[in-house]
């Protein structure tokens, strides 16, 4: 059996980007189809500032640079069909009700935890829940797997700089 669409939910932190190479190493192997996405929570931008545009707006900009920079990797990889994708809502969501049902996708590829860990203490993890909920196979990268070395590209710093800052 051979995976045709790897979907990859990316959040900005070190094990997410780590998935995210294991998924295109899959990719390469299986000949797949690559969807990155992320999800907007706009909960996650309540205190930010912005000087133009909604606190949405803002926060997509940085998404799509950041999903932008992980398409660009994918295809210098040697992956031929990538495309990305913006969600907004919970990722818990989002992920296993919209995203996956609509991309088709036979396998998700994400980290055991990311950036939000009030929503994680709160409702359990969006691994936990694209574990229970999806339908098609998920492969979750434990945090305790990422090398210590392991360095994320400069889009996925600025975008946790960012992040941080609200």
């Amino acid at each position: 059996m051979t995976y045709q669409h790897i979907l990859i939910p990316v959040d900005g932190s070190k094990v997410s980007e780590f998935a995210f190479q294991k998924g295109i190493d899959i990719a390469m192997r299986n000949g797949a189809k690559v969807t990155v996405t992320h999800i907007v929570d706009i909960r996650t931008y309540a205190n930010v500032s912005v000087d133009y545009g909604s606190i949405s707006e803002h926060a997509d900009r940085f998404t799509e640079t950041m999903l932008n920079g992980y398409a660009q990797i994918a295809r210098e990889s040697g992956v031929q069909d990538v495309s990305t994708r913006i969600g907004h809502g919970s990722a818990r969501q989002v992920i296993t009700k919209e995203i996956e049902p609509e991309s088709q996708c036979d396998l998700i590829v994400c980290g055991s935890n990311g950036m939000n860990a009030i929503e994680r203490f709160v409702m359990g993890s969006v691994s936990e829940a694209i574990v229970r909920y999806a339908k098609c196979d998920v492969l979750v990268v434990r945090s305790e797997t990422v090398p210590d070395n392991f360095k994320v590209a400069e889009f996925t710093e600025a975008f946790q700089r960012e992040y941080n800052s609200n």
